[in-house]
Formats: C-alpha cells, structure tokens, sequence
C-alpha cells in the first residue's frame, strides 16, 4: 500500500486522536496513559518545535491517516544535545504490518536530517517486541534497558533505550 506522506495540520487532530486515543485505551503499546481531547492535539500540533518533524502517512483511497511520526529535540536546556531528536511512531490498528511505518521512516529521517539532525533516540515498551523490531529493520541498536522505566495502570514496565545515528 502506498501512502501520502506529509506534514501533519491542525486539521489532521482529529485523525491523529483516532489513532492515538485507541493505543493508549490498549494500555500495552505506549507508556502514554491518558487519551488526549481533540483541543490538547490541536494545540500540541499548533505548539510542535520549529524543528521537529511530525509526518503523517495517509492512505489516498480511503482518506485516513494510516499512521504517524515524529521527532522532537531531546533537550532544550542547552545546545549540546541540539543533533540528537526522540522519535515516535503510532500505527493505526487497521493499517499494522502493512509497510505503513516503513513508509514514514523513510520521509522522517530525511526531513530529520535536513532540520539537523544527526541521531534519533526511542524509548520502546520492552514487552512490545513488534515495535522493536520495525525500529532495528530500519537501524536503530539497543544501547540498554531502563528497569521499572515507567508505571502504567499499576504495573511497572522497563523500557528498551535505542538509536539511530544517520
């Protein structure tokens, strides 16, 4: 399946929420532990870092978005981290194993590397081995694994730490 990738609008909230709000209810995919409302997405569209890339992948002959992507610098507090971006990347659950993220890499690392870029930094669930696995298919090594990372829903969850340098 091909996609239309481009940058994300305001306009594409709503998209993004009905992509988003079902993988943090799933409470197995994403750390993220409360749904945003349509006004939080807006405003964190309308807010998103000058340099930052926020992709979306749309699937033309339906008119959805299939899946998104974005990089964030990894510090504001000093220019010393200024190369180094986090990424995130949220399938819909209709469009998984579909080529969709493999399609959204390819456009996030060029824009990243055109707005600075020269690392990506992730923080994977360590019990979402799909995940995983796309992130390594497309270069990205595990440097190391935080134990008890984060606390979801009462459960303790270790997060997998990995990078790409481009």
């Amino acid at each position: 399946m091909k996609l239309t990738i481009r940058m994300v609008q305001t306009s594409d909230a709503q998209g993004i929420l009905d992509i988003i709000n079902p993988i943090i209810e799933d409470g197995c995919y994403t750390v993220l532990d409360q749904p945003f409302t349509l006004q939080q997405e807006v405003d964190f569209i309308d807010g998103f870092d000058e340099r930052g890339v926020f992709n979306i992948g749309i699937d033309e002959s339906r008119g959805v978005i299939a899946g998104f992507q974005n990089v964030e610098p990894f510090a504001a507090f000093t220019s010393a981290f200024d190369h180094v971006g986090i990424i995130g990347t949220f399938v819909s659950r209709n469009y998984r194993r579909k080529g969709v993220a493999s399609q959204l890499f390819e456009e996030t690392f060029s824009s990243a590397r055109l707005n600075g870029y020269e690392k990506l930094f992730a923080y994977v669930r360590s019990d979402n081995p799909n995940a995983l696995a796309i992130y390594e298919k497309h270069g990205f090594k595990t440097i190391g694994t935080a134990k008890k990372q984060a606390k979801v829903n009462g459960h303790y969850i270790d997060e997998v730490f990995i990078e790409k340098l481009l």
